[in-house]
């Protein structure tokens, strides 16, 4: 059997298509976001309830205000609107203009008193009919008052609005909370039950990667773990200098299981294995957010 010239050989191995086993390209894992918790309200620290490395759940209460002074003022409204004495006095009124006003009439039917003195006695019961109301609408005003030093207390609670770990703590309990303070947060958290994983491709892959596709992350730190990652973002400006271009993929962590800002590898299936790569110019960018 005649073998094949190797130049020949060259030119059938060139025309084949590109290797699209699984190929692994670097990443980085970095937390779905990061939260600076502030108060929304000024007020003393009353209580911090985690520390630096805690874990919380979003809606854990972590921060606690002074608030013993919208307690005071949220028991006062809550009085006010089971104050019915008012009302009661407002209805027996209108119900004893109501009888004269009908004794009255009949008495004008039968001309035993002018029709002035059935005007006033008319007059009378308008006027118990307007202070019942007035009774009505301020117990309505009481509640609702009741219902704004609720929502003044509910601010001085501070909930994590995310889950995951403390990864500072500013502020100590007897504090002074500002809002109008933007250097510095009471607590800062970063959400890690999910997760992004950062990569950077060649170009030679941007068709073969798609937004929903699913791929595989391996992490060596603490300890070997491979999860699997969908691909969220896709970016559709290349870097010129570098030639390639950033791909996020999305990582579930819901036991926290895996830390935040470590190196990783980003294995696809149906991807051309990478030719030799080329070195990250100046003018190369990270992958936009």
């Amino acid at each position: 059997m005649k073998s094949i010239p190797a130049p020949l050989t060259a030119l059938l191995l060139a025309a084949l298509p590109p290797t699209t086993h699984a190929a692994e390209f670097d990443c980085v894992l970095e937390p779905r976001a990061t939260v600076d918790l502030r108060s929304p309200a000024s007020g003393l620290i009353d209580r911090i309830l985690v520390e630096r490395g805690s874990l919380v759940k979003a809606g854990q209460v972590v921060v606690e205000l002074d608030s013993g002074a919208e307690r005071a003022a949220l028991d006062v409204a809550r009085h006010k609107a089971t104050m019915q004495s008012s009302v009661r006095s407002g209805e027996n009124r209108l119900r004893y203009a109501s009888l004269k006003l009908s004794r009255r009439e009949d008495l004008v039917a039968e001309d035993l008193i002018s029709r002035q003195d059935r005007d006033e006695t008319e007059t009378e019961k308008r006027l118990a009919e307007n202070e019942l109301q007035e009774a009505q609408d301020n117990v309505r005003l009481a509640a609702l008052e009741a219902r704004r030093n609720e929502e003044q207390l509910r601010l001085r609670v501070l909930r994590s609005p995310v889950s995951g770990v403390v990864t500072e703590r500013n502020m100590q309990p007897g504090e002074l909370a500002d809002p109008a303070d933007a250097r510095r947060p009471i607590l800062r958290i970063a959400d890690i039950a999910m997760l992004y994983a950062e990569a950077v491709l060649p170009a030679e892959s941007y068709a073969h990667v798609k937004v929903g596709q699913r791929a595989t992350i391996k992490v060596d730190l603490p300890q070997p773990a491979s999860v699997a990652a969908t691909v969220r973002v896709v970016d559709r400006v290349l870097d010129a200098a570098s030639g390639t271009f950033g791909v996020r993929l999305e990582v579930p962590n819901p036991n926290f299981s895996l830390p935040a800002g470590v190196q990783c590898r980003a294995e696809f299936t149906h991807v051309p294995t990478p030719s030799a790569p080329r070195s990250r110019g100046r003018g190369a960018t990270r992958p936009t957010s």
